[in-house]
């Protein structure tokens, strides 16, 4: 079972968004239960189509700055 399906089992009631093409870049959920995203995953995923710069610009600009109501993910940078 991925880490989506244990969240929205978990929270079924709760109108979760999700961004479509990302959830394996799912790292888990917010204490106010939004699903969180790992930005390094995201670029990761879209440098499969595209260079790294483009990557990082298409986040920014079409994913991080959308904001879709209470529920929009969260994404976070992982520094080790």
């Amino acid at each position: 079972m991925n880490i989506l399906s244990k969240i929205l089992d978990e929270y079924p009631d709760e109108g979760l968004l999700k961004i479509d093409g990302f959830n394996d870049a799912i790292i888990g959920v917010s204490s106010d239960i939004r699903i969180v995203y790992s930005i390094d995953k995201i670029i990761d995923i879209l440098k499969e189509d595209m260079s790294e710069y483009e990557a990082i610009e298409f986040f920014e600009f079409n994913i991080e700055s959308a904001h879709i109501g209470d529920k929009t993910p969260i994404y976070v940078k992982i520094i080790n």
